[in-house]
């Protein structure tokens, strides 16, 4: 029936079709069926592939978290640290934390331990009581904190019901300055809620309300006043993930402290080597944490300074955490008698060697008595030199002909065709208009800011400049100081001169000015940054290429960590550290401390303990109202390191190789702060204190920061702008006062170019005048009138 009668479509055409589509007639049936089987291989291996990197991913991330909680948790982990602290100093902390202790001892055990292993909890625990009212001692257990309980009482919230009851002024200082260091994980605690259920329960609610904007968002709340509510805390800690700040656990450290009451304990103590060094060493007992320590390393103990090892005894754990039945801690003797399993002594040829500053070699600068051959090129040069002639302004000396652009003296040379022997005269390089001067006398110029303010007029008349000047030639010297204070008055309103600065009326400026020099553009002008050092400088170590050695040390670090070496202890192993060569002063200081203060070790990296210049990004304290000026002592916190230093502030200009220096650290903004310090491959955040003048009350939180980067070569300029005021302004020429106040100093001057605050750019010509004045030719800048 079909035949003829079949239905047949147009077929498509064949622009419209791939071109594989087109070539399909031309293959076999085989080839066609290899080609496909082929294909499908490929994507297959491709998907397969894909599938199989992200399982990869999966269980290397699986096993890194398996591995942290094992690390933190584990029955061979050392005991996390709880740090207790009081928010008000109404909140009686030393009741909760005999609350927790009690709770984690074994039963029957009379003496409370700061440290305790919980075989119900299947936990070890080092609870620590932050000192309220004392910032340092805050700071430094924070540093080594596991996790941060705060303490609230709800006891204030009937009466009053407002934030400031929950959280005093010294607790709101210690929030800020730990936020600056890093929170570990944190809970608040709230103790003395009502014993009624109701009146409980909003009690509660009250308070987590008010407090939780002051804490991350992670943070739990927790009502601590009973055994039961401990008991659920306890438990939920145990299964908590903790962490930390990401810069303490890149370097190994250690906790030394008093771990019982009322017993004897050898963890901090010293033996005297010789009375006539004056020096001992410090043993120092506890877990090592994070990472490996090796007994080639240098160790930095906190407050106390940089220092070798001399051994290191790997101990028995006085802490189990699967420990015999009936076993009491009280009645043995390995809490003070530890059992030492091994004992690691340094290798001379691989220990780190204990130097901080570096001896310079006063003959490296020297050089070598030149040839015949270069002493005639030399000769050569210089009659060359002299018979170029340059045309520059009168009573240039050699020293500013130098600073002066070829460019720039041909742009003067026009507006200077009329006055033929007045302001340009032909100079040989080598000729000085004032034989006397010395180093560096002209000032400091931005082309960014303004060192002279100026009017654009339209007319192009010339100005009686003799009747102006004429003017201030009978005011006395009072009179001219009433004057520009007026002006200077006026002129604040309109714009503001950070760098302004006041010419002397009794000192010639270019004695005053003698060490600064002028640049053409701050931001494009060389600079060496290695010129006019002084020999001192040359104590502090610096690296041709501080990211590659950064590179390197942080590689072996890596490789001593992930290799077996006879000479590293892992870490969480129970261990004392023989410290050698520690002034017996110090370490009797340390031995006090160490009752109400943990000691904290941590171990360097190579280089770690050498001087360079660090500097650091640095912003001010919005609740410190005080000025800080530049060269103000301030005690730096700089990860496990105190100590004191007097910074330099200066900007931070990210498109210039120069830096203009700060008097003050200004509120609002971050700014650079630059000091000698040990060397540091991390970066690791700043608290800056200062000291008050009462003895009594604690140090005045005044910046926070992080480190920048360590390089000595780094050029920080003091910047001075001089300013004048015009008198009389035309197109081209403007008479300005106040600038300068000897005739000598404006031809001293003379090479420096002038700028306004609207971009125009001039020479000083010529001095007007017995009293400083000047006249000032501009080239014309259509765009900037």
């Amino acid at each position: 029936m079909g035949g003829s009668r079949v239905q047949v479509n147009k077929a498509h055409k064949t622009r419209f079709s791939s071109k594989s589509s087109r070539q399909v007639h031309k293959t076999s049936l085989p080839e066609k069926s290899r080609s496909i089987k082929s294909g499908s291989n490929v994507a297959k291996g491709a998907k397969a592939a894909r599938l199989q990197r992200n399982k990869m991913i999966r269980e290397q991330k699986r096993a890194a978290i398996l591995k942290e909680k094992r690390a933190s948790s584990g029955s061979t982990s050392p005991p996390r640290v709880v740090v207790l602290f009081a928010l008000s100093a109404s909140v009686d902390v030393n009741s909760l934390e005999n609350d927790l202790l009690t709770l984690l001892s074994s039963k029957g055990n009379e003496t409370v331990f700061s440290n305790v292993a919980s075989s119900e909890y299947k936990l070890r625990l080092t609870v620590l009581k932050a000192p309220h009212g004392d910032l340092s001692s805050c700071i430094e257990m924070v540093k080594v904190a596991d996790l941060i309980a705060f303490v609230a009482s709800a006891r204030g919230s009937c009466d009053e019901g407002t934030s400031n009851y929950y959280i005093d002024p010294f607790g709101t200082q210690c929030l800020s300055v730990f936020r600056a260091l890093g929170l570990p994980s944190s809970v608040v605690l709230i103790r003395d809620l009502p014993p009624e259920q109701k009146q409980r329960h909003e009690l509660k609610k009250i308070c987590t309300s008010t407090l939780s904007s002051e804490f991350p968002e992670d943070c739990k709340f927790y009502p601590a006043d009973t055994k039961d509510e401990l008991h659920k805390f306890m438990w939920l800690f145990k299964e908590q993930r903790l962490s930390v700040p990401h810069w303490r656990n890149q370097q190994s450290y250690l906790i030394a402290q008093k771990y019982a009451r009322g017993i004897s304990s050898s963890s901090v103590d010293l033996a005297s080597d010789d009375c006539e060094s004056g020096n001992c060493t410090l043993f120092l007992t506890g877990y090592l944490r994070a990472h490996s320590l090796s007994v080639n390393q240098l160790v930095h103990v906190s407050g106390a300074g940089d220092f070798q090892l001399s051994r290191i005894e790997i101990l028995n754990d006085p802490f189990p955490l699967n420990a015999r039945k009936g076993q009491d801690l009280m009645d043995s003797d390995e809490v003070n008698n530890e059992q030492v399993i091994r004992s690691l002594a340094p290798d001379k040829l691989k220990q780190e060697p204990l130097i901080i500053e570096n001896v310079p070699d006063p003959l490296a600068g020297e050089q070598t008595w030149p040839t015949e051959a270069e002493m005639a090129e030399a000769d050569h040069n210089q009659k060359q030199k002299r018979l170029k002639k340059r045309i520059l302004p009168r009573g240039t000396s050699e020293y500013q002909a130098a600073w002066i652009l070829d460019d720039s003296d041909v742009a003067d040379s026009d507006s200077s065709d009329d006055d033929a022997g007045g302001d340009g005269m032909v100079l040989d390089e080598n000729e000085s208009g004032y034989p006397c001067q010395e180093g560096n006398n002209n000032f400091d110029l931005d082309d960014d800011q303004a060192s002279l303010s100026l009017d654009s007029r339209e007319n192009d008349e010339q100005t009686e400049v003799d009747s102006v000047m004429m003017e201030g030639e009978s005011l006395t010297k009072e009179q001219i100081e009433q004057e520009i204070k007026k002006l200077k008055e006026a002129h604040a309103e309109d714009e503001e001169y950070p760098d302004e600065v006041d010419t002397p009326l009794d000192v010639l400026a270019r004695k005053r000015f003698a060490k600064y020099r002028g640049l053409k553009s701050f931001r494009t002008s060389s600079w060496d940054s290695k010129e006019s050092l002084p020999s001192e400088y040359a104590r502090i170590f610096s690296f041709d290429n501080f990211a590659r050695t950064q590179k390197h040390v942080l590689a072996k670090a890596l490789a001593t960590e992930q290799g077996s070496m006879d000479d590293c202890v892992p870490a969480s192993t129970y261990v004392r550290l023989h410290i050698k060569e520690v002034p017996v002063s110090v370490a009797s200081k340390l031995c006090m401390l160490a009752d109400r203060l943990p000691v904290i070790v941590c171990g360097l990296l190579q280089h770690e303990c050498k001087m360079s210049v660090l500097h650091f990004s640095i912003k001010k304290n919005d609740s410190y109202d005080a000025p800080i000026k530049s060269k103000e002592e301030l005690v730096f916190h700089v990860g496990f390191r105190q100590f004191v230093a007097r910074p330099i502030f200066s900007s931070d200009s990210m498109n210039s190789d120069k830096h203009k220096m700060e008097k003050f650290l200004h509120a609002g903004r971050f700014s650079i702060a630059s000091i000698y310090a040990p060397i540091s491959f991390h970066s690791l955040p700043l608290i800056a204190l200062k000291s008050v003048p009462d003895v009594a009350a604690s140090p005045a939180v005044v910046a926070f920061g992080s480190l920048r980067s360590v390089d000595p070569d780094r050029i920080i300029l003091k910047k001075i702008i001089l300013t004048g005021y015009p008198q009389r302004v035309s197109k081209l020429k403007a008479t300005v006062r106040y600038m300068f106040h000897n005739p000598d100093d404006v031809r001293w001057f003379k090479p420096v170019e002038v700028w306004t605050k609207c971009g125009r750019r001039g020479r000083v010509k010529e001095p007007v005048g017995t009293h400083g004045g000047d006249e000032v030719h501009f080239q014309w800048c259509p765009s900037a009138a």
